[in-house]
């Protein structure tokens, strides 16, 4: 069983670098590729979607029952509903103007989601190792576009291409808040681990539902982005049962 320190620092390089490398991705094209950026939205849509269904709860149940899966799924959705509801939207990000202020609050968004993808993957190893392995990978793919996503207002800013790469990256701090979170909490009871696996599976399942698949759709409308969800899915199936 990994240490409670290794799983933290894993989980906080394993964010970082999905993040930075959104942001140098942005700051050496200058110019975001909705293409680009609705492949890796719509595979890691997918990937979450099928880490989800076919490890994370399966294994949430086998630690403890479906009742108690169920509570902890709940309690993640509500959680990131609430965090969604508090995030500022679109009207007050364009009344604030462009630049450097979006970024920040984008930040201040990506900040409070990778508190509970922290958790996802320290709880995940408290499961098994395997699936610990398995969240952090789908989670740092799903951090590029968001890294992105940070990076991109900030080329109207005077910063330099490096420090936009760095305030990128500093946006991972919570992801190790949030598995340190994980890991202590998965070492008192399985019934524990099972609420915060059903946790990190609804966080997981707003995400994807609410911010990945739409924002796939929206940055390219054609039918490629549909089949990027479907592919990630399928790669995911085929990820999980190899492992």
């Amino acid at each position: 069983m990994y240490s409670k320190l290794f799983i933290t620092l894993f989980a906080t390089a394993c964010c970082m670098f999905g993040t930075s490398l959104g942001g140098i991705v942005t700051v050496l094209f200058k110019k975001t590729n909705n293409v680009i950026l609705s492949t890796i939205m719509g595979i890691a849509g997918g990937l979450m979607l099928s880490v989800v269904t076919f490890d994370l709860i399966p294994e949430a149940i086998s630690l403890s029952d479906f009742k108690t899966t169920l509570v902890g799924i709940v309690i993640g959705v509500v959680f990131i509903t609430i965090v969604d509801i508090m995030l500022p939207q679109s009207n007050f990000i364009k009344k604030h103007g462009k630049g450097i202020k979006i970024a920040l609050l984008l930040a201040v968004g990506l900040a409070a989601h990778n508190f509970p993808e922290g958790l996802a993957i320290g709880s995940g190893f408290k499961g098994s190792a395997t699936l610990g392995f398995e969240i952090a990978f789908v989670i740092t793919l799903h951090d590029i576009p968001e890294g992105a996503a940070v990076a991109a207002p900030l080329l109207n800013s005077r910063l330099s291409r490096g420090k936009i790469v760095l305030f990128t990256a500093l946006t991972a701090i919570p992801t190790a808040i949030g598995a340190y979170v994980g890991a202590v909490i998965g070492e008192i009871s399985n019934s524990l681990i099972s609420i915060c696996l059903g946790f990190a599976s609804g966080t997981m399942l707003y995400i994807v539902c609410g911010e990945l698949i739409p924002e796939s759709k929206e940055n390219y409308k054609g039918v490629f982005s549909t089949i990027s969800i479907i592919l990630g899915f399928i790669i995911g199936y085929l990820f999980i049962s190899t492992m």
